[in-house]
């Protein structure tokens, strides 16, 4: 398993030991042999056929039950995760992935966010590491390692069961090496303030690691231009400046002069500019740090400012309504995570 940046293409004729597995409805322990061994009950599409065909594609989420859909022993890497599920379940559902048998997540995200559909909208998303299809079809392919066990499990936090829960999640088993940090992701949100118009991506991370992608869901509560705000990390031990800052919110998802339109490329994007009748401008944005990871020692703490203009010309401070995603690589144990805002904390204005 070949973790190095673009490395992918140069070890693919390459023979490996490692073995491929796939877990799915069809499939819920990934076991050899263990698919299409569902059998057909009276009314299934598949009652004619017998066992071996399509009798058990998807699940059903019990309402404010976590399911569990995945329990992997031993070493490997999760190499792709396929989920479609209702618009409905993006913002109520929250995604977990836990390596080695840690207490707590090291993913907790949304499940429509940590595929970049933010809002609890659905929209296509065309990058490397994230691609949401027509129509909602989400894939993941972030390397994600674990030497001793992986369990990823979905809570359903909305008041109805939410039926059609399709999945697949493709691993290889096999030896991980020693230098491989595990993945991180984090979701957080806030309304910035005119006294502090900032909003923070990460914080509180300890250890050795690197910084690899950002997602925002970002609802304007106001007209005119918002994306003067820079980018900033604070790496092992800088105070009140950071290290690395940007210059400007389309700067950093490598746009231009306002952006103008929306875009979607292999590292970077703006997939998302909505104002239906009745709603405050929403955006919906990415970048994928695949080739420029932002790497550090000790600790990090990454922020994002909300900055408009007066007339006048000043940078205004903004009051809006953003939501991100953090995703880094690190050694564990990692630190707490905050404690998510409950459901209705997470509707889209």
């Amino acid at each position: 398993m070949d973790l190095s940046p673009g490395g992918f293409l140069a070890a693919l004729p390459l023979l490996s030991a490692a073995r491929t597995r796939s877990i799915s409805a069809e499939n819920p322990s990934g076991e050899r042999g263990g698919g299409a061994r569902a059998e057909p009950r009276a009314g299934d599409p598949a009652a004619g056929l017998g066992t071996g065909w399509k009798v058990r594609p998807c699940i059903t989420l019990p309402a404010g039950q976590t399911t569990e859909l995945a329990s992997i022993t031993g070493a490997g890497q999760i190499q792709h995760i396929w989920i479609t599920a209702e618009p409905r379940a993006y913002r109520d559902c929250i995604l977990r992935l836990h390596w080695d048998g840690e207490a707590g997540p090291s993913v907790e995200v949304p499940l429509g966010d940590f595929f970049a559909n933010g809002h609890g909208l659905r929209y296509n998303v065309n990058s490397l590491l994230v691609a949401v299809n027509p129509a909602g079809g989400f894939n993941s392919y972030w390397p994600m390692p674990f030497r001793a066990s992986a369990r990823i499990t979905v809570e359903n936090q909305g008041p109805e069961d939410l039926g059609n829960f399709f999945y697949q999640i493709t691993y290889a088993e096999g030896e991980v090496p020693a230098g491989a940090a595990y993945f991180h992701a984090q979701w957080r949100r806030s309304d910035t303030t005119r006294t502090r118009p900032e909003h923070v991506l990460l914080d509180g991370v300890r250890g050795q690691g690197h910084y690899v992608g950002t997602f925002l869901a970002w609802s304007q509560l106001s007209n005119g231009w918002w994306g003067e705000g820079e980018v900033k990390f604070f790496l092992d031990g800088d105070g009140a400046q950071p290290t690395i800052c940007g210059t400007g919110t389309e700067d950093y998802f490598g746009g231009a002069w306002c952006f103008g339109e929306t875009y979607s490329t292999p590292f970077l994007g703006y997939p998302l500019w909505r104002r239906a009748e009745g709603e405050v401008p929403r955006h919906g944005l990415y970048r994928w740090h695949v080739l420029d990871p932002v790497r550090f020692a000790q600790d990090l703490r990454v922020s994002i400012q909300a900055l408009g203009w007066w007339p006048d010309g000043r940078f205004q401070p903004l009051t809006d309504d953003i939501a991100s995603v953090a995703y880094w690589y690190q050694t564990e144990p990692h630190g707490p995570f905050p404690v998510l805002p409950p459901r209705e904390g997470r509707f889209s204005r």
